[in-house]
């Protein structure tokens, strides 16, 4: 039971203070489920975002209920308080935000184009930047690109394929989930 109100009150925090949408959160969820709480390696979340990533949904919901899963999967060895884990850590993620956009809604179409307002979204957006910017340097590990040191070919080629992807997406303009497939098809060819 402590698990459960723990893990309730951790991704309740991360949802009230993750500001910038999933990928914001992507650093916030990493630090309290492998560095503070230790309820999986960093191994086992970047798995975590690569499968969220890929599922249908928004990744900070995807990521806390594949987490609440396996922090109670490994805790109890239970497949069905597991998922009960899942639904405490997707509820407890959406719930702040449901319920501030309750609260806020007529106000904030009331106050809109007040200076504060406006001040507070000004202040806001150089956050979301740096969550995001944190987001991307908590996936460059050695988990997804290797070490020069212990295997260079996985090292160069992941590389090669995070550059093509930037390249391919913010440059030529390539569609991101055709960059995917791409990725994904080339990683397999040349890292399997």
């Amino acid at each position: 039971m402590l698990l459960f109100l723990t893990l309730f009150y951790t991704f309740f925090l991360i949802g009230l203070f993750g500001f910038g949408g999933g990928y914001g959160m992507l650093s916030l969820i990493q630090h309290e489920v492998v560095v503070s709480h230790k309820w999986m390696s960093s191994a086992e979340f970047t798995n975590i975002v690569a499968i969220s990533q890929m599922t249908p949904g928004p990744i900070g919901i995807n990521s806390a209920t594949y987490c609440g899963y396996t922090a109670v999967h490994h805790a109890t060895g239970s497949a069905l308080l597991g998922m009960l884990g899942s639904v405490t850590a997707t509820l407890a993620l959406v719930l702040p935000s449901f319920i501030l956009m309750l609260l806020i809604s007529k106000m904030f179409l009331k106050y809109m184009k007040s200076p504060v307002v406006q001040s507070v979204f000004s202040g806001l957006r150089p956050a979301v930047v740096g969550l995001l910017a944190a987001a991307t340097l908590l996936l460059c590990n050695t988990e997804n690109f290797g070490t020069p040191a212990q295997s260079p070919w996985h090292f160069w080629i992941s590389v090669a394929l995070f550059m093509a992807t930037f390249i391919g997406v913010k440059m030529v303009k390539i569609n991101p989930i055709r960059m995917i497939v791409y990725a994904a098809f080339a990683g397999l060819l040349l890292l399997y």
